[in-house]
């Protein structure tokens, strides 16, 4: 028991630091356009967000990681020497990739994890990566709204 939770904290762990690196080496000027996932869709509207998931409210106590390998922050929009709006559009993008790469990492573990402990990974991979896909993608929606 000891031994499952020490091997699911580590992939847990692995996988964030992993995903989060090979992203943040991709140049933002060249990273691909949303995909059949991650495009946004005709009911990705900011009430949506506002109402349904109540996003303003919680949106800023989720933790800043996409400058510890070297992206950029998405607490304010880049400056123009940044990369401007496009530059901001591209690092919630490549921060939603990220968190539904992470989120593939569940399967994986069910490789060892029995009973409880699937279940478990995957409560755990549904709290800590869909708020920030949900985030994400609100901050992709604002950004159309502004072209």
């Amino acid at each position: 028991m000891v031994g499952t939770l020490v091997l699911n904290l580590a992939t847990w762990g692995c996988a964030g630091v992993v995903a989060g690196w090979w992203f943040a080496r991709r140049d933002w000027q060249t990273f691909p356009q949303p995909g059949f996932i991650s495009r946004l869709r005709r009911w990705d509207t900011r009430q949506m967000y506002e109402r349904v998931f109540l996003v303003r409210i919680w949106k800023d106590r989720l933790p800043e990681a996409g400058t510890w390998f070297g992206g950029l922050s998405k607490r304010r929009l880049p400056s123009v020497e940044d990369g401007g709006r496009a530059r901001f559009g591209i690092e919630s993008l490549r921060a939603e990739r990220v968190h539904y790469t992470l989120l593939l990492v569940v399967p994986l573990m069910m490789t060892w994890s029995r009973g409880w402990w699937i279940v478990a990974n995957i409560t755990f991979g549904v709290l800590v990566n869909v708020p920030c896909i949900i985030v994400a993608r609100y901050n992709r929606v604002r950004l159309a709204l502004l072209a």
